[in-house]
């Protein structure tokens, strides 16, 4: 599912006509599920492995995730908030309340001008982002 979710947001990059070597994506969402802290067994990180893997330089922002434990169990770094504007692709990868308050609106917000938005859960209207699982 990683592999797949990755080749489908760098495929729509370049679509996009976006610079993809170097390109920054922000993962919104490291839990296991929703609203919870748990990052164990997550496949999130398959995602941001993948992504990666394609020399993308990738951001993880969760709210309800403990940094210490992503970072024992992943090797990985939370930021702590997204900066507005700085990213080429997003990816929506869980369901938390935060994420579905901010809507489409919100998200893209973190996003340059022509960023790809995907999303995993199927948390905003099909029409407000670019793919979706």
């Amino acid at each position: 599912m990683g592999a797949y979710v990755a080749d489908q947001v760098f495929k729509l990059m370049h679509r996009a006509g976006l610079q993809v070597r170097d390109a920054r994506v922000l993962v919104l969402g490291l839990a296991f599920k929703e609203n919870c802290p748990d990052v164990r067994n997550t496949r999130v990180i398959d995602v941001v492995r993948e992504l990666q893997s394609y020399n993308l330089d990738v951001d993880i922002h969760d709210p309800w995730a403990n940094p210490a434990a992503a970072e024992r169990e992943y090797g990985v770094q939370l930021i702590d908030q997204p900066q507005a504007g700085c990213y080429d692709a997003i990816v929506l990868a869980v369901a938390h309340r935060q994420f579905r308050e901010l809507g489409s609106k919100g998200i893209r917000a973190f996003g340059k001008p022509r960023c790809v938005l995907y999303d995993v859960k199927h948390v905003l209207p099909a029409g407000a982002v670019d793919g979706r699982l």
